[in-house]
């Protein structure tokens, strides 16, 4: 399988301090997260379990939804994310 994995969205994964939560996700949810952390592996050469790329995805999604970001603003609560590849 051969393609360009420049482009994906989510970048090398940092360390963090973590909570735990429980989630339920659809069958094919389940899968597509497996498909990306086996190209995210491919890409960063490191492997990593699809259910380790959530919070990291759902950061980055919050990160770039700007509705959310004025919400953040006007409630005077914005946080200090780290820098998200592609935003």
């Amino acid at each position: 399988m051969s393609m360009s994995t420049s482009k994906l969205r989510l970048g090398p994964l940092p360390k963090a301090e973590t909570v735990k939560l429980t989630i339920s996700l659809s069958t094919n949810l389940k899968a597509m997260l497996d498909h990306y952390a086996a190209l995210h592996a491919q890409t960063y050469g490191e492997s990593v379990d699809g259910i380790a790329l959530i919070p990291h995805m759902l950061e980055a999604f919050m990160i770039r939804d700007r509705e959310f970001k004025k919400y953040l603003a006007k409630a005077g609560s914005v946080p200090h994310p780290k820098p998200v590849p592609g935003a």
